[in-house]
């Protein structure tokens, strides 16, 4: 390990140690780290708190009565953003690139901590440390599989940095602001992606096996808000793919594993700045929840065009089909294939009726909620008291469960 003397590459990673053996692990990292007993206190997966956390973050927890605060979390303010000059080779326009690149540029951290691709393997991701701002185009894109960020930390603190900026998916967050104030950083900067679902990065390369007879040849892979998967290929082409054509039934039945399945936060509740696809309409959906993540939205200034965000569609009868398909999955019945030859109808028809916008999010994180509360429930009833926070219960209960 470099020592605080030496000058550090622009993307470190440390060796890092082997974890803990858990029964639900996304391997955020905290196993990985000096007290890895830690994770009895700080793992979601366990017995989250968000009320407390979301208290100590942003100075109140959410609140039920302000619109779309039980399903999004808390937040001051939410747009729809787009980079006015998109980032070349970035998911979407490259906000969270950008806004991790001015906080080098302007010296407000000293590092920030990411993913970048492993070098044998474009879609596996790698926790690293960046200090130039120019590396962090080396880390655009989406990566599928677990890496343990928050490994790093320790490795960040031995280094002298006392400022650092983290990008990580919701179950990463939780644990690194249940461990904040022991941490000793004098500032944190925490910008988040939403995440529903994850898996091994083996297990993605079966999914991209089903998507194209040269599966190698996938550069980006995208699931949109118009009811699409984006890929692009190294030859120059695009396709979009709609979601009813996925090949969601030939997956095993381990494909996502109980954690995922089961996560309670789909929208990275505990970030400063939450930016993702749901509730775009095309362009990102930004969330600003706090004062600290203004102050990031502020480093872009006029880079990045915002607008309102639109709704539109009902969502109860997406949520209410989806249910049924997860009730029968659990219970070890196959689902309901749709006649191949109605898919194109439904798929033409679902961007054009379906839920759009913030209704699409909403229904998103609806049916996170009934599939974890479905799942658990069967799966590890004695957890389910514990891991299902109030909210999610209260996101269910329209749907005859959570009682």
């Amino acid at each position: 390990m470099p020592t605080s003397h030496e000058p550090l590459p622009p993307h470190w990673t440390p060796p890092l140690a082997k974890p803990e053996p858990r029964s639900l692990c996304t391997d955020c990292g905290v196993s990985r780290m000096a007290e890895p007993k830690r994770c009895g206190s700080a793992c979601q997966f366990i017995r989250p708190d968000y009320a407390a956390l979301e208290t100590r973050v942003h100075g109140r927890a959410r609140d039920s009565a302000r619109p779309d605060e039980l399903h999004f979390g808390p937040f001051r303010a939410m747009h729809r953003a787009a980079l006015r000059k998109p980032a070349d080779g970035a998911q979407w326009t490259g906000i969270t690139t950008r806004l991790a690149e001015r906080l080098l540029e302007t010296g407000a951290v000293d590092a920030v901590l990411t993913m970048a691709p492993d070098k044998d393997d474009p879609w596996k991701p790698v926790p690293v440390l960046v200090t130039d701002p120019a590396a962090l185009a080396g880390c655009r894109g989406m990566r599928m599989g677990y890496a343990p960020l928050l490994a790093l930390l320790e490795p960040a603190r031995a280094r002298g940095f006392r400022r650092l900026a983290i990008i990580g998916i919701p179950c990463q967050v939780y644990a690194l602001r249940a461990l904040e104030a022991e941490l000793g950083f004098e500032r944190l900067y925490v910008i988040g992606t939403p995440c529903s679902d994850n898996t091994t990065t083996e297990n993605f390369h079966v999914f991209l096996d089903l998507l194209s007879e040269k599966p190698e040849t996938i550069t980006y892979l995208e699931f949109r808000a118009d009811y699409h998967v984006e890929l692009r290929f190294s030859d120059g082409r695009h396709k979009l793919v709609p979601f009813l054509q996925l090949p969601i039934s030939k997956l095993p039945r381990d494909f996502f594993p109980l954690t995922c399945r089961t996560c309670v936060d789909y929208t990275n509740v505990l970030a400063d700045i939450t930016v993702g696809y749901m509730g775009g309409q095309g362009q990102q959906w930004l969330l600003v929840r706090n004062e600290r993540g203004q102050e990031l939205l502020d480093l872009l200034g006029d880079e990045v065009a915002l607008s309102s965000p639109g709704s539109a569609g009902k969502r109860q009868g997406a949520v209410k089909g989806f249910l049924a398909n997860v009730q029968r999955a659990a219970g070890g019945l196959p689902l309901r294939a749709m006649p191949d030859w109605l898919r194109p109808i439904v798929g033409w028809l679902m961007p054009r009726i379906g839920p759009r916008g913030l209704e699409f999010a909403r229904a998103r994180v609806e049916m996170k909620a009934v599939e974890t509360v479905v799942h658990l429930e069967r799966e590890q009833p004695a957890r389910a008291r514990y891991m299902i926070p109030p909210h999610v219960r209260a996101l269910v209960k329209p749907y005859g469960l959570g009682e």
